[in-house]
């Protein structure tokens, strides 16, 4: 199969297409036939060694979490799905060697849902990480209808989900952004601020009845959860993806997630809202499996609006 891959942690010069053996399935495990394969900041982590320390590793490592495809094989025990199935699912595997940048990937069948029809494939592909990643964030956080909610990066891969799923939960949602994509986010349902603001905080906690928000998404670490912070009522709750993981802060509640792999989350959750025209995907630009470092180069500039995915 083709794949994208490298042999030695490294920058954009590693990664190569190979031609490699499809990956071993497992008797509870899914071969995919991989059509979409979303794009997401850990992944030039991952090509750098950033998580070389985290789990075990193989080389050649093929990069890639998020996918989207078809059914190929399963495994005796498999009984949720059949060849010939679209499914969507995220696909972070406990070791890193078969990723999704492939023609083909193996997880366990707990791991997928059934794709939505409303989907393209280079939409599914482009969801999982990011949209698992906002919703057990909220869910973590406890965010309740009649809330206010600051997301910094509102914009973006996992934001601009977190935006939506937050407005379904019948949050008000408060996001940051450049003024480019502050109209996209009124569409989304939130009400944007200029993140490069430098009365950011004062904004934000204006805009939250002068007490502060009752919840906040910190997606960078840094000054950004600083912010975060600061734009928070006392008693507020943070809810972090960012590493390193924030510390335990008096006056607050503090939270960490690292998204876990969940094809129930997906097909409770997530699905029903896709269905039903109320969860979208933004999918800034797709890319052909050989442009893969083209797309890491677009994807390490950041500012992307939604997110970028390759067609395999």
């Amino acid at each position: 199969m083709r794949a994208i891959a490298v042999r030695e942690w490294g920058g954009l010069e590693r990664m190569e297409l190979l031609d490699l053996e499809p990956p071993p399935v497992a008797p509870d495990g899914v071969l995919v036939r991989v059509r979409a394969a979303g794009l997401n900041p850990v992944d030039h982590k991952v090509r750098e060694g950033g998580l070389a320390g985290a789990f075990p590793f193989h080389f050649p490592v093929i990069l890639g979490w998020d996918a989207a495809g078809e059914v190929e094989q399963v495994g005796p025990a498999v009984t949720w799905f059949k060849p010939g199935d679209a499914v969507y699912g995220y696909c972070r595997r406990h070791d890193l060697q078969f990723g999704t940048y492939a023609e083909y990937t193996s997880v366990p069948e707990g791991y997928l849902a059934h794709m939505p029809r409303e989907l393209s494939f280079e939409e599914a592909g482009a969801m999982p990480l990011a949209v698992l990643t906002a919703h057990q964030a909220l869910e973590r956080v406890g965010l309740r209808g009649g809330e206010t909610l600051y997301v910094p990066g509102g914009a973006g891969g996992v934001g601009h989900f977190a935006v939506q799923l937050a407005v379904e939960r019948g949050a008000r949602v408060i996001a940051g952004a450049s003024p480019a994509n502050h109209d996209f986010l009124r569409e989304l349902g939130a009400e944007p601020v200029d993140y490069a603001d430098d009365d950011l905080v004062a904004r934000v906690r204006e805009l939250a009845a002068g007490e502060g928000a009752d919840a906040a998404f910190d997606l960078f670490g840094g000054d950004g959860r600083e912010h975060a912070f600061a734009a928070l009522r006392r008693g507020g709750r943070l809810v972090s993806i960012a590493s390193p993981a924030p510390e335990p802060r008096e006056g607050f509640e503090v939270h960490y997630v690292f998204v876990r792999p969940s094809g129930y989350d997906l097909g409770e959750h997530i699905t029903p809202l896709v269905q039903e025209r109320r969860l979208r995907a933004h999918v800034l630009q797709a890319y052909a499996l050989e442009r893969a470092a083209e797309a890491h180069e677009r994807l390490e500039q950041g500012h992307v609006r939604g997110k970028l995915v390759l067609t395999v």
